[in-house]
């Protein structure tokens, strides 16, 4: 049985007709093909998106989830909603039993006191017609004695029913009705007794009527075969506190739905907002994100792959956050990476250069002494073959010494290190090694530790000092000495080094410490020849090396008397101070 019609009607929405488009969008470039091929292929075309893209989006539309999982649990507001239409039916039926005691019950001599069914039917009609509220009144006994959706005739009664739908399938009302369903679903109505009514009906068929014929208000929440609640509610009809019948009064849960289909249509609403809004910002934020490291991805993987220098680093100067930091350190790292390389190509090339010297006189040595029969001349050869041996020999040891430098100071971390420890045991070695007087003059009570590797410290000053030495005469003095200088910026460590050789000339201060460079007379300044090649060029140049590797500074100048003349030369060692 249906308490209420709904009707499906409406205006009626035509379907659009596919527009036919080209393929690629230009008009009469390709033949025409339905949108829905035109959108697949543009989708196949598309680069697929990110995992940072997709995470993005993810995790922005989890959040949604918290509000639409709402969209299902609304049992309080329903159960609020029900609780309010039995309110409502208790107080009209209240009023309704008492207009009923109080008009419709007759007092029989032998019987008592009984409803009379014909004022009692028009009472109720006239009770209920604006209300929408169908209404059954049963005697003491538990018989009907009326019902105000049965009409009463002349022979018999007619009963009203709501027609069904036209039939015939209309998709748009089929689609609109499915819509309504999904919205009109209510928690926990499976779990409602079923609505049944017996023919004829009695009141012991509905237990809130039994309930009222005992002088009780009753009520009951049933489920409908066709969907929906059926809310009724029963009070006893009494005259004089005797309870001479119960008044049922049913209504169709309609309010109930219309209720939680607006609250669940605006909860949809807010969600399809919050929905485009999350799209949108998500494809913002990855258009922020993802897409510039991306591209700055495809920038490194094409350096890596050796595209040539060609390939450059996107320009995200613009940028004040982590992307524009990422972007400029990345070029900063790739122009650094070139540098580096050229420099390699740079100590490969010298490296061949210094090389192929002895080896060009190692080979004219070795075709010229299986000429030569006279002894003295294949001695001098064979003098000659043994010093381009020895120089080659010294050359490859530096070679490997500096081509293995940038992998341990790269792999080792600095150290604190003492260097007043470190120049004592230094000046002792090289003070018995050379035979030269060397004076350490050390500032006393002074903290001199510094953060440097310490295997190589070592051998930053036994470079200079040994360079000090052989420009030095025999009667010179070398003179180490370190010190702390107060900077606003933090204290720098110090250490001087003197000798009295004959200083360097003012252009090659700095030409000093390239690779493979090497000046030096021809006599030693005790007036004895030196052999050419006994210095390979690479002391000093791995020396800088080091000491700007541990953050430190190095540089040469030249030592001058009263007279401004030159009275040798000072090479400065600066390194930050450990604490």
């Amino acid at each position: 049985m249906m308490l209420d019609a709904r009707s499906d009607s409406g205006p009626t929405r035509g379907r659009r007709k596919n527009s036919d488009v080209p393929c690629d969008g230009v008009p009469g470039s390709m033949p025409k093909v339905g949108r829905g091929r035109v959108l697949w292929a543009w989708l196949r075309r598309r680069r697929p998106s990110t995992s940072l893209t997709r995470r993005i989006l993810a995790i922005n539309l989890l959040v949604l989830a918290v509000p639409v999982g709402g969209f299902f649990f609304l049992d309080q507001y329903q159960d609020s909603l029900i609780e309010a239409e039995i309110e409502a039916l208790r107080v009209q039926g209240e009023v309704f039993a008492g207009a009923i005691g109080a008009g419709a019950v007759l007092v029989a001599p032998g019987v008592g006191q009984r409803i009379d069914p014909r004022r009692a039917n028009l009472m109720l009609r006239r009770l209920t017609e604006p209300t929408q509220t169908r209404a059954r009144l049963f005697a003491g006994n538990g018989a009907m004695i009326t019902d105000t959706q049965t009409l009463q005739s002349a022979r018999s009664a007619v009963r009203v029913q709501a027609l069904p739908p036209p039939e015939g399938f209309v998709p748009w009302l089929w689609a609109r009705n499915r819509f309504e369903s999904v919205l009109d679903w209510l928690p926990g109505q499976r779990e409602l007794p079923v609505y049944q009514e017996r023919v004829p009906q009695r009141a012991t068929d509905y237990r809130e009527a039994t309930v009222a014929l005992a002088g009780i208000y009753g009520a009951a929440v049933r489920r409908h075969l066709t969907g929906g609640m059926i809310i009724s509610v029963s009070v006893p009809v009494q005259r004089y506190r005797q309870v001479v019948g119960a008044l049922m009064l049913s209504r169709s849960s309609a309010e109930v739905e219309r209720a939680m289909r607006a609250i669940r249509i605006d909860i949809l609403q807010v969600f399809g907002v919050a929905f485009a809004v999350t799209i949108l910002l998500s494809i913002y934020l990855a258009a922020t994100i993802a897409r510039p490291l991306r591209r700055l991805a495809l920038a490194a993987q094409s350096v890596r792959g050796g595209s040539g220098r060609d390939v450059a680093m996107p320009d995200f100067a613009n940028r004040s956050d982590e992307i524009g930091d990422l972007g400029r350190d990345l070029r900063a790292m790739t122009e650094g990476l070139w540098q580096r390389m050229d420099a390699i190509e740079r100590f490969a090339a010298d490296v061949a250069h210094e090389i192929k010297n002895p080896l060009t006189s190692l080979r004219s040595a070795v075709e010229t002494v299986a000429r030569i029969e006279d002894p003295a001349q294949q001695k001098k050869l064979m003098s000659i073959i043994l010093d381009d041996v020895g120089r080659l020999d010294r050359l490859i040891s530096d070679i490997s010494d500096a081509s293995r430098l940038d992998a341990e100071l790269s792999r080792d971390p600095p150290r604190v290190v003492d260097l007043r420890l470190v120049l004592r045991a230094l000046v002792d070695i090289q003070t018995t090694a050379s035979g030269t007087d060397i004076i350490l003059d050390i500032e006393p009570g002074v903290d001199l530790s510094v953060r440097a590797f310490e295997d190589r410290l070592g051998q930053v000053f036994r470079n200079i000092i040994s360079n000090g030495t052989s420009f030095s005469p025999r009667d010179g003095k070398i003179i180490v000495a370190a010190g702390r200088r107060a900077r606003r910026d933090g204290d720098l460590i110090m250490v001087t080094v003197d000798d009295d050789g004959p200083g360097i000339p003012e252009a090659n201060l700095e030409s000093i410490f390239k690779r493979f460079y090497s000046d030096r007379p021809s006599e030693s300044p005790d007036g004895e020849s030196q052999k050419f090649g006994t210095h390979s060029g690479l002391g000093l140049p791995i020396s800088r090396q080091i000491v700007e590797a541990a953050g430190g500074r190095i540089w040469a100048e030249n030592r001058r008397g009263s007279d401004a003349e030159v009275t040798g030369a000072r090479f400065v060692v600066e390194f930050p101070a450990a604490n």
